[in-house]
């Protein structure tokens, strides 16, 4: 006997429809209030390439956002902007959090109450390493200081399948143009879906050249010594250090390669993506800030960098090496404390694993300790956000020290690199996600981020090494890297 396949699934038909009847019956609720209101739908949707998807909505000209996770199967892709919060300065995360929760307070949505984490509406985006507004030349000009937003469409993929939420707020659209674009991107994102077994290879590309570097190679070796003679002296613990690398092309950068590269490469990590007025900020980081599941939260230390080898011996020997480093287990030791002494004052219970152990990934290999617990109620994913970002991970410690000398030596705006990206759900549960191993790609330019913890002992040409072996996941996924990338 043959299974007969429900159309309304396959296609998303009737998204429309439940929005519009949402729409109806709050029509008078919502010319009563003085804010917006929110009206959502969710439905099953089909098996959909999350990559393929983003491609499609991007042709078309939209915001898109990438979330994907391959290892644990997970992904959200988000299309439109149905409301965004955009917050700047040091309070962004708690302005946030209370936008959220005041659209949320008088919203309908209409979701599956089993369904799976990240079902219904999501706020996808980040938080800023600053919350400074970034100036109109920068680079990160389009981004902003912070933006979460709410898609008009989000897919979300989970083990047990996917779902696809339609939102509106302030009933201004119609939900059956929502439907129709859901339709045409979904059977666009089937065109440009990969083969069966994958898409790994890409057009031979002309080298990749760096443009420009900020701070330049002799000025970051002599502020490595400077950092690290102030950590001898006792004046700081740990500080990072950044570099901001420009790059060109002679041809357009193919971004929707490089994000299958990137997930295939490193499928232990988050891939991502977010599309703003026609440049794209994406990569593919190792480093959870935090993530919630009610009132648990995990999060993870993650600092001490050792290459990788030519094969498995070499692995497993360059990793002993990296447990073994006196210099390594000092930074990782710095980012463990400060991450138990954050969380411990608003924690029921605490768990940090004892050692670390070896994260390995394609071009490193790194420390990295487990920590998980729980909090109180009203301790969301936001307020944790704040309270750890920057860790000693990405800042340093003390971390009010370690930021000014950032600050005053680096020679640049982080912008979203090193901060907090991710997704928040109605119901609060959500992840952030350091923003790591990245970079905005602006047609045939591309401006990559890298970065090292400067201890006592951080040798200023081993260091140049580790940031330009970091650099190199984004690059080898854009293109091939020249001589002197």
């Amino acid at each position: 006997m043959t299974a007969t396949r429900d159309p309304r699934i396959d296609t998303g038909a009737g998204l429309g429809e439940r929005l519009a009847a949402l729409l109806a019956t709050t029509t008078a609720a919502a010319s009563d209030g003085d804010a917006p209101m929110l009206v959502s739908a969710t439905l099953p949707a089909p098996a959909a390439d999350p990559v393929s998807l983003y491609a499609a909505a991007v042709e078309v000209g939209l915001e898109a956002a990438l979330w994907l996770r391959p290892s644990e199967g997970s992904a959200f892709v988000g299309i439109g902007r149905a409301w965004a919060t955009e917050p700047s300065g040091d309070g962004r995360f708690h302005a946030a959090e209370a936008a959220w929760r005041a659209l949320l307070a008088g919203a309908r949505l209409d979701r599956a109450s089993d369904g799976a984490r990240g079902t219904g509406p999501v706020l996808l985006g980040a938080m800023g390493f600053t919350g400074r507004e970034p100036a109109a030349d920068d680079v990160w000009a389009p981004f902003g200081a912070s933006s979460l937003v709410l898609p008009s469409l989000t897919l979300a993929v989970s083990p047990t399948g996917s779902t696809v939420t339609a939102s509106v707020v302030g009933g201004d659209a119609d939900p059956r143009d929502l439907e129709r674009l859901w339709r045409s991107l979904l059977e666009r994102a089937r065109e440009l879906a990969p083969s069966p077994n994958g898409i790994v290879a890409m057009p031979v590309f002309a080298p990749l050249v760096v443009a420009d570097e900020q701070p330049s190679k002799d000025v970051f070796k002599r502020l490595v010594g400077m950092f690290a003679g102030a950590v001898g002296r006792g004046r700081i613990d740990k500080v990072v250090l950044a570099r901001r690398v420009g790059m060109r092309s002679p041809v357009e950068l193919d971004v929707v390669n490089a994000l299958r590269r990137l997930s295939v490469s490193a499928p232990e990590s988050t891939t991502y993506a977010f599309r703003r007025d026609g440049r794209t900020f994406l990569g593919a980081t190792p480093e959870r800030l935090v993530r919630t599941e009610g009132r648990t939260f995990h999060t993870v230390a993650v600092a001490g960098t050792i290459r990788r080898g030519a094969g498995p011996e070499e692995d497993a020997e360059l990793g002993r090496r990296l447990l073994a480093s006196e210099k390594d287990r000092e930074e990782h030791a710095i980012v463990v404390d400060a991450i138990r002494g954050l969380l411990a004052p608003v924690s029921d219970s605490l768990e940090v694993a004892s050692e670390p152990g070896v994260m390995t990934l394609r071009y490193v290999q790194h420390l990295v300790t487990e920590i998980s617990g729980t909090v109180p109620e009203g301790h969301g994913l936001l307020a944790l956000g704040e309270r750890l970002h920057p860790t000693p991970a990405v800042g340093g410690d003390p971390r009010d020290v370690a930021l000014a000398l950032i600050d005053e030596h680096e020679g640049f705006d982080r912008g979203w690199y090193a901060g907090p990206i991710g997704w928040l759900g109605a119901d609060g549960d959500g992840e952030l996600c350091v923003a790591l191993r990245c970079g905005i790609v602006d047609r045939t330019r591309a401006t990559l981020f890298a970065g090292c913890g400067i201890v006592a002992d951080s040798d200023p040409d081993q260091e140049w090494e580790e940031s330009r072996i970091k650099l190199q996941a984004v690059i080898s996924a854009l293109g091939i890297p020249g001589e002197d990338a």
